[in-house]
């Protein structure tokens, strides 16, 4: 029987050479990403900056609605068709998005770290990653085995294509698959397939490509039933995020207590989070996660 740790964790993400969180505060976040700098909304950050004066290339300037409206203002000029970024062995392109973020999340590289250990000694080992978006994660996984990428976005699979094509891993076992996260989970369980590994990154709300509804609150709980059906006791883990939602990291720990409750291993919850860069660098929140793992 699983054992749940009530307790929860901090999974903090480090600087490394193409990124870094430099200041916070009063409700923005100032960042470097290769060599530009970027400021965007970060309602977390409620203490007071670092620095007085944030010098950037550009910054994100959100709408007066709530559903996060806005556009990007530029002081110096930035490629449109974005510039090439690494993380350990991975390539990929930075870009700056109509939705604020820059095509891809730097707190989740201490869950691609996470993910790569749990895997660590088991050959070929069988990966699905689900809103796998711009595919970083699937090509960090990639080199453990066979990886499934799925999302809903024809650009997003495209871009994970050509960030492939970058990292000069085209020729890894990746299926890079256009569909609906939660149909196409079902129909994996349907065909009685299994998995060692599964990363799920749902949004607040989504379509799918024919589409399908989204919503979180609805739809998590039965799309994790599923995965949970991917897996059996010599699987290694389920990594589970959820971003912008008045939800706690323990209700999220409860579900995967529940639902795996019959195999082996220990479910953790708790914030991702991104340190700010020198001395004394605060940990500025961004996400909340549940995570199943079976060192087997």
């Amino acid at each position: 029987m699983a054992e749940l740790c009530e307790q929860p964790l901090v999974m903090a993400g480090e600087p490394w050479a193409d990124y870094g969180l430099v200041d916070s505060g009063e409700g923005r976040k100032l960042e470097r990403y290769g060599r530009f700098r970027f400021i965007r909304p970060e309602p977390q950050a409620m203490w007071t900056p670092r620095a007085s004066d944030w010098s950037a290339d550009g910054e994100f300037v959100p709408g007066s609605d709530e559903d996060g409206g806005g556009r990007w203002q530029f002081a110096q000029p930035v490629p449109a068709e974005g510039w090439p970024l690494a993380w350990e062995d991975v390539r990929f392109t930075a870009q700056c998005t109509p939705f604020r973020h820059l095509g891809f999340f730097p707190d989740m590289a201490p869950v691609w770290r996470w993910m790569r250990a749990q895997l660590a000694g088991k050959t070929g080992a069988q990966t699905l990653n689900l809103f796998g978006y711009t595919g970083v994660g699937s090509l960090a996984l990639s080199a453990c085995g066979p990886v499934t990428h799925v999302d809903a976005s024809k650009k997003s699979v495209a871009q994970a294509r050509e960030n492939a094509a970058l990292s000069e891993m085209s020729d890894r076992p990746v299926r890079w698959l256009i569909d609906d996260a939660a149909k196409f989970a079902a129909r994996e369980v349907r065909r009685g397939k299994r998995y060692d590994g599964i990363i799920l990154d749902p949004p607040k709300f989504g379509r799918g490509p024919n589409g399908e509804t989204w919503r979180i609150e609805e739809n998590l709980a039965p799309l994790v039933a599923d995965c949970r059906r991917l897996l059996d006791a010599d699987s290694r883990f389920l990594f589970l995020t959820v971003y912008a939602v008045r939800m706690s990291s323990l209700a999220l720990a409860g579900l995967l207590a529940e639902l795996f409750a019959d195999l082996p291993g220990t479910i953790e919850h708790g914030d991702l989070a991104v340190r700010e860069e020198g001395e004394g660098g605060r940990l500025l929140p961004t996400a909340i996660f549940a995570r199943w793992s079976n060192p087997g």
